[in-house]
């Protein structure tokens, strides 16, 4: 298993596939885009799927969560889903996508095995969506996000950032959306993993913020705390349900006790956590001839020197190098 000192087990992997993405989120890169990683430096189809393999026979890994940058760009992610949905202790497999693309690959992603996914989309506007994203591609976020939905990607969840002076007004708007059309909402606090370092928290959106806009449209239960478990949002539900909204406040609300989660870069580099500054190699082992034991020793290694929080409330908290696109959310 992968222990950390504090008693936490990880048990849900974040697989980042590329370090590319489509879009040019102002809280994630600059409109100019970043310097993507050669590809003899990242994973190949056959690396990624050995380490899940090992995360999952050898470290009791029980869902693994593809991610980017944008995941879709993978020109393998197919056969990768495929292959990992056939190993004998089969995983729980989902995808954080930004819905371009995911059109025309929901079916033959259904097909190969993958059982849901998570489609950011921050607004209802399409004005409001280029500003944020620099791009023109709303429409096929939405045709995504209902393609995902006939072939039963579901729980189709929906991942929304509020920020100041774009979209910080549209949280009611966003939840009458999501519940007329069947998607799990969840807004996420901006978090300090911005390429450009441009994040402050002061005046940042805040879970308090949200709670308190979706509070003048909605009637909101909390969720029995049983039933979040390690999960990152807190839930609510909705007028009496049967939806449900969640809020995952990295910044406010830190879950950090709660964490099951280890993550791997596209090239290799296990992290402990979004916001940590070390990795550990892993890539170099596989191509150095490690057998699997001497791969899921140093992978234990890496998770036993996780640390107790992500520190954002520290004041000498350092921002990773790493933008969220090269990490995997």
């Amino acid at each position: 298993m992968l222990l950390d000192t504090y008693g936490r087990v990880a048990t849900d992997l974040r697989v980042s596939l590329t370090d590319r993405c489509n879009l040019r989120c102002t809280y994630c890169m600059p409109e100019e885009g970043l310097q993507w990683l050669a590809k003899p430096e990242l994973l190949t189809d056959d690396e990624i799927v050995r380490l899940v393999r090992i995360a999952v026979d050898e470290l009791g890994v029980e869902e693994v969560r593809f991610t980017g940058g944008e995941p879709l760009l993978r020109p393998g992610l197919t056969g990768i889903v495929e292959r990992c949905a056939a190993l004998t202790r089969r995983p729980k497999l989902s995808l954080t996508t930004n819905g371009i693309g995911l059109e025309r690959t929901a079916g033959a992603l259904r097909d190969a095995g993958l059982d849901r996914v998570n489609v950011s989309l921050d607004t209802l506007d399409p004005e409001v969506f280029q500003r944020m994203t620099r791009r023109k591609r709303h429409a096929d976020v939405l045709r995504g996000l209902a393609a995902a939905h006939e072939a039963g990607l579901t729980p189709v969840k929906v991942n929304s950032v509020l920020m100041p002076g774009l979209n910080d007004g549209e949280a009611p708007d966003l939840l009458a959306w999501a519940v007329e059309h069947g998607y799990e909402l969840r807004f996420i606090e901006q978090m300090p993993l911005d390429a450009q370092h441009g994040w402050q928290r002061d005046g940042m959106i805040t879970a308090g913020d949200i709670l308190e806009s979706l509070s003048s449209r909605f009637t909101l239960t909390p969720e029995d705390e049983e039933e979040r478990g390690s999960a990152p949002a807190e839930r609510w539900i909705v007028d009496g349900g049967p939806h449900r909204v969640g809020v995952i406040a990295s910044v406010t609300r830190p879950f950090c006790r709660a964490c099951d989660r280890t993550r791997l870069t596209a090239d290799g580099q296990v992290r402990t956590c979004l916001f940590a500054t070390e990795e550990s190699d892993l890539r170099g082992a596989l191509r150095s001839g490690a057998d699997d034991g001497e791969v899921a020793s140093r992978w234990r290694q890496a998770m036993w020197g996780k640390k107790a929080g992500a520190g954002i409330d520290d004041p000498s908290f350092v921002q990773p190098d790493r933008p969220m696109s090269a990490i995997g959310g």
